[in-house]
């Protein structure tokens, strides 16, 4: 199986690490010198490939992906901060007729987190003393705020905790509302990600955490999914994957 790697910082190296151990080969690199814009992204450029794995920044992302879709080629996106574009991929994806694959976070155990964040929102939202949060801490130089992750986290509680109907990123100015759902987020030194959702009441509060220790799970995750896609047609997640 060929990929091509578009993006290569530090998660894009440790994705090629991961897939020469999995025997997946990396036919092509284009980073920021070879790909501005996603001029390099061609059908001449990508005829030998398989699966893009796509992990660039927020401003560059869109553009790879319709350079990838007028290719005719699938992609698996990683790169987060451009949600608020997805039904605009979901058509892209459609009338091209290619295979598209995105999460916020690749890493196994945030995908199995995420499902006991959705049990344990269901559980406390029967129970009226019971409010809930999230926290979010990464390393400084991340571009986005709060993290995909965490948006998705909240996506999964307002879907369970029917209380909760809206988010709030923002640094509150005022208290907040029942029906809000608060994210905080951190930035600070090297932290690769930590996530945690809190359900909080008079009597006790239960935290649910998740940390990175590395990028391996993310790489790890994103090489997976890549393999799943290989000939597949239409728009996946990582519970497609993984369920």
């Amino acid at each position: 199986m060929n990929c091509a790697l578009i993006g290569y910082g530090k998660m894009g190296r440790e994705v090629e690490r991961v897939a020469k151990e999995r025997g997946v080969r990396i036919a092509k690199v284009f980073d920021v010198d070879t790909n501005q814009a996603g001029a390099g992204l061609t059908k001449e450029a990508l005829k030998q490939v398989d699966v893009c794995i796509e992990f660039s920044t927020p401003e560059a992302v869109m553009q790879n992906i319709h350079a990838v879709a007028e290719a005719g080629k699938n992609i698996v996106v990683g790169t987060t901060g451009w949600y608020d574009r997805l039904d605009e991929v979901r058509k892209l994806v459609k009338a091209k007729k290619i295979g598209f694959l995105y999460a916020s976070n690749f890493s196994l155990g945030v995908n199995i987190f995420s499902q006991i964040v959705m049990d344990a929102a269901h559980l406390f939202d029967k129970h009226a003393g019971y409010d809930v949060a999230i926290q979010e801490t990464h390393h400084r130089g991340k571009a986005d705020s709060p993290s995909g992750t965490a948006l998705s986290i909240a996506s999964l509680v307002l879907q369970n905790f029917r209380r909760k109907s809206e988010i709030v990123s923002a640094a509150p100015r005022e208290p907040l509302r029942a029906h809000q759902l608060h994210i905080a987020s951190m930035r600070v030194g090297s932290v690769t990600g930590r996530h945690s959702v809190v359900f909080d009441s008079d009597a006790d509060m239960v935290e649910l955490v998740h940390t990175a220790k590395n990028r391996a799970g993310f790489a790890l995750g994103a090489v997976v999914a890549a393999e799943w896609l290989k000939g597949k047609k239409g728009f996946f997640t990582m519970r497609d994957v993984l369920l």
